[in-house]
């Protein structure tokens, strides 16, 4: 004698499978209908480093000359980060080191980051952190507009725009938070020489000067 067939069960698997069917065009059907770019710059931090030796007096002149090579092989640039990881925090030694940062136009910040092994006594640790920026995923033509079927953004939305901030931004690190202002627009500096033009005393103020034109000089 065969088994009944149990219905309900069936009903069950039946809308199961429709649901997970209609669950899998989700991504094709809906996709990101607001007007926010999927893909967004991330910025990555990458840590180099050189131990120098350093005594009582700060770095010696081959230390000095050696620092200085090495910041000349990395081609320092803006929106690289100088600090030292100094056991003894020695201000001879740490300003040594910002005269030869000085050379290139750096400053030396606060803080170092942790990076790998330990730094001895006599040792100092000069980093150098660079952050570059990137989009992940772009260009993304998995998807074309026309497919979708609710009023949704294309998933190569915003690459362009995205990946060429990327690329131009002088200072990576201003894409996670924006550089502080000193208070002083660049309408505020232009404007200086056209102030001083009007605050200047005129020429003739003080009258002409006499001149005697006896004897025919």
């Amino acid at each position: 004698m065969r088994n009944p067939i149990n219905r309900t069960a069936l009903s069950g698997v039946i809308a199961l499978s429709l649901g997970l069917a209609l669950s899998g065009c989700g991504g094709v059907v809906g996709g990101n209908r607001s007007l926010e770019s999927v893909h967004q710059a991330v910025v990555e931090r990458t840590n180099y480093t050189l131990d120098v030796n350093a005594g009582p007096g700060g770095l010696s002149l081959p230390e000095q000359r050696r620092l200085a090579g090495w910041f000349e092989a990395m081609d320092l640039r803006y929106g690289d980060r100088i600090s030292l990881d100094d056991p003894l925090a020695s201000g001879a030694t740490r300003a040594a080191v910002e005269a030869v940062a000085s050379r290139f136009g750096m400053l030396v910040g606060g803080d170092a980051p942790v990076t790998p092994g330990y730094v001895n006594a006599g040792t100092v640790r000069v980093v150098v952190t660079r952050s570059s920026a990137s989009v992940p995923g772009c260009p993304d033509w998995s998807r074309k507009t026309d497919i979708s079927l609710n009023n949704a953004t294309s998933t190569n939305y915003g690459c362009a725009s995205n990946s060429n901030l990327a690329a131009m931004v002088a200072d990576p690190e201003h894409l996670i938070k924006g550089a502080a202002g000193s208070g002083q627009t660049v309408v505020m500096s232009s404007t200086k020489a056209i102030d001083s033009y009007r605050e200047a005393k005129p020429t003739g103020e003080g009258g002409l000067k006499q001149e005697s034109t006896k004897d025919g000089k």
